[in-house]
């Protein structure tokens, strides 16, 4: 069963954010992961909306996704949003 990896950030410094997403997006496809969303225009369509950058990622199951956000690839490359960017993360199982 896929997993998703559900990401809502707030960039403070998009020029200073793009070796992280460098960095990551190797780490992801490394992993055998790929993005499904990566940013882009958003439309609220119910409630108040959250206008933070929207990424989603899949993994083909829950381990393979725990393993590459614990692995050295995307450890590393965490370590490089750090004072960039905040974010909410979550492994969500598919169904």
């Amino acid at each position: 069963m896929p997993a998703y990896v559900v990401v809502r950030a707030t960039v403070s410094d998009p020029a200073a954010y793009e070796p992280y997403k460098a960095a990551a997006q190797a780490s992801i496809a490394e992993a055998g992961g790929r993005y499904l969303v990566r940013g882009g225009e958003m439309t609220t369509t119910e409630g108040e909306g959250d206008p933070r950058r929207l990424v989603i990622l899949e993994f083909p199951d829950r381990a393979t996704a725990e393993a590459w956000y614990a692995g050295p690839a995307y450890t590393h490359a965490n370590s490089l949003r750090e004072g960039i960017a905040t974010r909410d993360a979550q492994i969500v199982d598919g169904g």
